[in-house]
């Protein structure tokens, strides 16, 4: 930058003065509430009992609830969008937007399966039901567990930095003038240097009149108090009776009662408790500090890697303990503890085990089966959220322990098996723009190969739930795996018939789900499918041309090394439901009736059913004079029923019409519940019927119309001035619908509809 330019830059800032005036005034706004923040920071102990008298379920939390408030807090409740019926299996839709995504460096996708695979786990935690266990996620390589599991541990440091994420640990305040009279630590420090027990340490820098020492196992401060009087302190400190009897009764608050804290806060309590006398002055000296968790350091979050050195060492702080022994004049209080102790209340995570990760969980077993191990000779007891990822060839460094099996709790964290998740890694990884380059629809149907590679072929539940599958051989393949993807999405395709759908009971659905549990441990991974995506994308990608089915298809059926991952038939199959839903598109884009018509069709068709052939009536629904004849209602049973449809068919239908007509809709529903015609049953079946029947044949009138065909390649060009004004109507109709209610451009509407044409696509689904 040249001389002239940096003065420019430098003027443009304005006048420099003012400028100072204002960042001081920010500054002193950050740190107002930066100050505010800090606020509940330290407590004294009895700052830190009201508000536990106030907020129990929040300063009583262990690592287990936290955790579990820590998902609740980044996850919404999910909603349990499977209504087939309302005996729910509990298959729910959960946003983990905020957990996984958000902020996230490097995001999580999971699928629905693997949601609440993990919501359920999250529910036990906070019942206590995965203490004295590890939690190891299992899946193949490539799944994303590392991703999965750092973005975990990245939420739960930044929620203890939140008012929600508060947790508080035990820290002592040791005033030197209450142990030791007119002393102070400057008199320590002098008697210490001249024992020679200050090891050359530097303690100009010490305070003058206190020794702070902060509970390296995290102990809620309310351990302090003895265990036997805890359960009276607790009925007398909280008033509000409700959640008096829940931390009373309820599992996951056992531990208040039946946890002792650490060794080092127990024996300063004691020598406290000896030298004083006076609990009160001794729990004057307690203060509640706030954890904040901090991977880095290894604070309350601790990460191993396999490579990592394994260290087995005692950890102390010699001058510290030189300071406790002086001020107290005895060597009572051992400061030794452990690292174990620094994931005490909180996370001790295995990445992958193998190599030094191996010898780091087989030294777990009696840790997490005991709660206890022993740092020298002091018992140290930890409770941690013990958590690993393995990957399933790695399970034999650990199952021939027999007595650990109990202990482990494995989650499947297996590939993507939802296409709309899937498409999201893509969109991650090429930008969100991507999807415009394919027709709507594609993208997810490229998803949907990858997935069926990692998809097992046979599903017994699907296979004995639906007994006659051919009937469904024009939407789905032989093996179902199209159907098993929509339900593992909780879809319940409409292309399913009732019967089927009413025997899809809440046994089928919970066996399907356990059935999950094998699906996505082989297949193409999700390294594998970036690569395989970037590959199709960069040979078929044009300006001028979206990418389609056919450019998908081929991409897959040419390619020798990825056809032998797919059952033969899957991408046919794919296709053909690829079809049958743009054949769908383009009949509701080009569907136009009046719903009034429509309504008027119903009423004067079951007025009339009501008649003999041969009268004429007017209908006061309608005011509608009516001629009664065969033809009048041949022309709408036709058009309900289909035009192929037998003399006997259209009598019964008839018959019943007229029979639920009297009986129900009018004896019922219009003069007992006081019903309008159009709000009955009988009506909203029929108009329902009507209105599929009609967009069925919206098509029709089109087919193998060239003028059409160069009606919708010319649209929005001068040429296109030359069509009739009806054939323009109906095309723009089309193209529009299609870009506002399918999300095509006009550039893919115009594609779309010469693809279905040229491919006669209507004449498969006939």
């Amino acid at each position: 930058m040249s001389h002239k330019e940096k003065k420019i830059q430098i003027e443009s800032y304005g006048d420099i003065e003012e400028k100072g005036k204002r960042l001081d005034t920010t500054l002193k706004k950050l740190a107002q509430e930066l100050k505010h923040y800090d606020l509940m920071d330290n407590l004294t102990f009895n700052e830190f009992l009201y508000v536990a008298s106030n907020q129990p379920e929040i300063i009583f939390r262990d690592i287990f609830m936290y955790f579990h408030d820590m998902i609740n807090y980044y996850v919404p409740e999910g909603t349990d969008d499977f209504k087939v019926t309302d005996d729910s299996v509990g298959f729910v839709n959960y946003d983990f937007n905020k957990l996984f995504i958000e902020d996230c460096d490097d995001p999580f996708f999971a699928d629905r399966l693997f949601a609440n695979r993990f919501m359920n786990l999250v529910k036990a935690l906070s019942k206590g039901a995965q203490n004295n266990h590890i939690i190891l996620f299992e899946g193949p390589p490539g799944s994303g567990k590392s991703t999965f599991l750092n973005n975990l541990l990245f939420k739960l440091e930044n929620y203890s930095k939140t008012q929600h994420g508060v947790m508080y640990k035990s820290h002592w305040k040791l005033d030197v003038k209450t142990i030791r009279g007119n002393s102070n630590l400057e008199k320590i420090v002098n008697d210490i240097n001249g024992n020679g027990l200050s090891n050359g340490q530097d303690n100009s820098n010490l305070p003058k009149n206190h020794i702070e020492i902060s509970c390296p196992s995290n102990d809620n401060p309310i351990l302090q108090i003895p265990k036997k009087y805890r359960k009276n302190f607790i009925e007398d400190l909280i008033p509000n009776s409700k959640l008096k009897k829940e931390i009373f009764n309820a599992k996951e608050y056992k531990w208040i009662f039946k946890e002792n804290p650490c060794s080092i806060c127990s024996s300063i309590y004691d020598v406290l408790m000896d030298k004083l006398g006076d609990p009160i002055e001794v729990l004057n000296m307690l203060y509640a500090k706030k954890v904040r968790f901090n991977r880095q350091y290894g604070k309350g979050i601790t990460v191993f890697n396999p490579g990592d050195e394994y260290i087995k060492k005692p950890i102390t702080d010699i001058t510290l303990q030189n300071f406790i022994n002086s001020l107290f004049h005895n060597d009572e209080i051992r400061y030794v503890f452990s690292n174990m102790a620094y994931t005490n209340n909180g996370v001790y995570a295995l990445m992958d085990i193998k190599e030094n990760n191996i010898k780091r969980l087989t030294d777990l077993h009696g840790i997490i089966s005991d709660g206890t191990h022993k740092v020298e000779f002091v018992e140290e007891r930890i409770k941690s959220f013990f958590v690993g990822l393995v990957n399933p060839e790695d399970k034999k460094n650990y199952e021939d322990v027999k007595s650990f099996q109990d202990r482990i709790t494995h989650v499947n964290v297996p590939y993507i098996l939802d296409y709309d998740a899937e498409v999201m890694v893509y969109q991650q990884k090429f930008g969100h723009e991507i999807d415009k380059r394919f027709l709507p629809g594609v993208l997810q149907n490229f998803a949907k190969i990858i997935i069926a590679s990692r998809m097992e072929k046979d599903s017994y539940v699907i296979k004995k739930w639906i007994s006659d599958y051919k009937k469904y051989s024009k939407y789905i393949d032989k093996d179902l795996m199209l159907l098993k993807m929509e339900l593992y999405k909780g879809n319940v395709p409409e292309w399913l018939t009732e019967d089927d759908i009413k025997k899809f009971t809440k046994t089928v659905r919970k066996d399907l789900i356990s059935e999950s549990e094998s699906e996505g441990k082989k297949g193409i991974s999700g390294r594998q499918s970036l690569s395989i995506f970037n590959n199709l994308f960069s040979k078929y990608f044009d300006e001028n041309v979206l990418i389609t089915m056919n450019n998908v298809k081929s991409y897959f059926v040419d390619n020798e090394a990825l056809r032998p991952l797919f059952p033969e038939d899957f991408i046919n199959s794919l296709e053909d439901l690829y079809d049958f839903n743009v054949l769908q598109q383009i009949k509701e884009s080009l569907y136009f009736y009046s719903e009034k018509q429509i309504q008027k069709h119903i009423l004067n068709y079951l007025f009339a059913i009501n008649f003999d052939i041969g009268n004429i009536e007017k209908n006061e629904y309608t005011d509608t004079v009516i001629e009664i004849e065969e033809s009048f209602f041949r022309n709408f049973e036709t058009t309900l029923l289909g035009h192929d449809v037998d003399d006997e068919t259209i009598k019964e239908f008839r018959k019943e019409a007229q029979k639920e007509y009297i009986t129900y809709t009018l004896a019922k529903e219009i003069k007992l519940d006081g019903k309008h015609i159009t709000s009955t049953k009988q009506f909203q079946y029929l108009f329902d019927k009507y209105t599929r029947n009609i967009k069925e044949n919206a098509l029709t009138p089109y087919i193998d119309n060239n003028n059409f065909r160069r009606a919708v390649i010319d649209y929005n060009t001068v040429a296109y001035k030359n069509y009739t004004g009806k054939l323009r109507q109906d095309v723009s109709r089309l193209i529009t619908r299609l870009k506002t209610k399918y999300r095509y451009t006009e550039k893919g509407a115009v594609q779309v509809t010469i693809y279905a044409l040229d491919k006669k696509i209507y004449d498969k689904f006939d």
